[in-house]
């Protein structure tokens, strides 16, 4: 550990993950080397998007918001497809596919603990038509559920609130928390403790304007059966 230590020192080494975790073992660091060396090859990483999937794919916990539409991992094909097709992908099919796949990690073994925020806002445009909405809104009515997944609404008549400043995610992977911010383009993540935090304390202090759970999903009938 020594020999590692003046190596790194001296600039003629980068640590690597071995080293890392014969230093952490050394020291009894609790695994420090092996969690910044992560957070190293993420702040040089610019395709912030794919780490993302990356990190929803192997999540314990996912806190999310979601505003205008509703959030990907809860879409209907035909939902999504309406939404990719108003921003003019080069292959429609493919990123229906992609989007779709990701809904996996709601039914896997070891599947994650997902609470969502939604708008009600989310469901006034007839994204698709009213068929594909009444379709999308029965499809988050059996999502709600399942055990893994708390979906509650925030009502229009909570007014302003900080979801009104755009969704957000708050993901737990084992290395820690991180935040991603959604944009058009993929958004980016947050990996700053404090702004981590800040997000989910946001998460919270938006859930607390929130319907409980079940009436969101009276709430979703409603809009269901009310849908023209």
């Amino acid at each position: 550990p020594i020999s590692i230590h003046s190596r790194l020192e001296s600039g003629e080494s980068q640590l690597k993950e071995a080293e890392a975790t014969i230093l952490d073992a050394k020291w009894n660091t609790g695994g420090l080397f092996g969690v910044l060396l992560w957070f190293a090859r993420l702040g040089h990483d610019p395709n912030w998007n794919k780490n993302y999937l990356a990190f929803e794919e192997r999540a314990s916990e996912i806190r999310a918001y979601g505003g205008q539409v509703i959030p990907a991992p809860l879409q209907t094909p035909e939902y999504a497809r309406a939404l990719l097709m108003a921003g003019r992908p080069k292959n429609v099919e493919k990123a229906v596919e992609a989007r779709m796949a990701r809904q996996a990690i709601l039914h896997k073994p070891d599947a994650p603990e997902v609470w969502v925020l939604m708008a009600e806002t989310a469901l006034g445009p007839h994204v698709g038509g009213p068929d594909v909405m009444r379709e999308q809104i029965a499809h988050l009515i059996k999502l709600s559920q399942l055990p893994n997944v708390i979906l509650r609404i925030v009502p229009n008549s909570a007014g302003a609130n900080e979801g009104l400043d755009g969704p957000f995610k708050v993901l737990k992977v084992k290395e820690g928390e991180i935040g991603f911010l959604e944009a058009p383009n993929g958004g980016r993540l947050e990996l700053d403790t404090e702004e981590v935090a800040g997000l989910r304390n946001r998460f919270d202090r938006i859930g607390a304007r929130a319907l409980p759970v079940e009436l969101s999903r009276a709430l979703l009938k409603d809009a269901m059966e009310n849908m023209r």
